[in-house]
């Protein structure tokens, strides 16, 4: 797990300031859509994002409202997308517009990759700690407990194509493929949690990819 530890770091940007006045933070946001010449987002980006890649929080945009989207974007116009563990605190209508607008500006073959607690996870404990109202950090204010099933026909309905990188499935059997850290990291994985250090998937999140053609 060392050796993870140095690769996320090396991968990820601490902001020095943490709290930033939102005119300085939009700025900084128009700045970054203007002069990057792939548009990489990060969809709450907490305080942690890997370099080359753009932060935002809902306070700047607001992944709901096409208004929103259309303050700094065009359609059409960005490469990739993350979201680790934001969709869960979107109510499904919101969640379902969410994913309508993130197909709408992503450029064809761009991707979102998105990462949500996993309600077919094995361990109840995990279940109890991430489900709406549950007992974990950050679950008061979770909507929805998703699965594969669910969250596959999400994005499925806004047009994307879905490829799966890590879920439990209805029997509660862990599966994995390979997925590539540059292409958007992931710390809540089999690969990174350190929660998993003993090579069980004791924390681990169900992750998409979901691509536009």
């Amino acid at each position: 797990m060392n050796r993870m530890k140095k690769i996320i770091k090396k991968l990820l940007i601490k902001p020095l300031r943490l709290l930033i006045s939102r005119p300085s933070e939009v700025k900084t946001f128009k700045e970054r859509i203007a002069n990057e010449k792939v548009l990489k987002l990060v969809l709450g980006a907490g305080n942690e994002y890997q370099t080359g890649w753009i932060p935002t929080e809902q306070r700047i945009l607001d992944v709901t409202k096409e208004a929103s989207w259309k303050t700094y974007l065009k359609e059409n116009s960005i490469q990739v997308m993350l979201a680790e563990h934001v969709w869960e605190h979107l109510t499904e209508t919101e969640a379902e517009k969410a994913a309508i607008l993130c197909y709408k500006f992503l450029k064809p073959e761009g991707y979102i990759r998105i990462a949500v607690p996993d309600g077919y996870h094995q361990s109840q404990d995990y279940i109890d700690a991430v489900k709406p109202g549950g007992s974990g950090s950050g679950s008061h204010d979770h909507k929805v407990l998703y699965n594969y099933e669910t969250i596959c026909s999400q994005f499925e309905n806004a047009g994307f194509k879905v490829e799966l990188l890590e879920y439990f499935d209805k029997q509660n059997n862990f599966q994995s493929t390979p997925w590539d850290i540059e292409k958007g990291l992931i710390r809540r994985s089999m690969r990174f949690d350190e929660r998993n250090s003993d090579g069980k998937p004791n924390y681990t999140s169900l992750i998409i990819d979901a691509i536009k053609f």
